[in-house]
């Protein structure tokens, strides 16, 4: 979750009970999907976020709408197996991230 709440503590309580539903590794918060969307953002910084997403995702495969989101909750088991896979430094760490969990089977 990001500090400056562009993303809404509102919806935490869907994404536990979305991962209780089929005890998922991994749930994310996204803004291209469904009611998904961004709040205080100009239009270039929406047009360069989703065009990055769409670049990742067709380079990397990983099965996210959002890989550069930081809305997400994580079991604590698989965030410490992936965390300390990851060596990315800066924001590509959210992308490798997911790309890593993927990777190990995570759900």
């Amino acid at each position: 979750m990001d500090a400056d709440f562009s993303h809404h503590p509102k919806f935490i309580p869907q994404m536990v009970a979305r991962q209780r539903e089929a005890d998922y590794d991994i749930v994310t918060g996204t803004r291209y999907a469904g009611d998904g969307g961004v709040y205080g953002w100009d239009l270039k910084r929406k047009f360069v976020s989703r065009g990055a997403n769409l670049f990742a995702d067709t380079v990397l495969r990983p099965g996210v709408s959002d890989l550069t989101g930081s809305f997400r909750l994580y079991k604590k088991t698989v965030l410490q197996k992936v965390i300390s896979s990851t060596e990315s430094k800066g924001y590509t760490f959210q992308m490798e991230m997911m790309v890593r969990a993927k990777g190990m089977g995570c759900t």
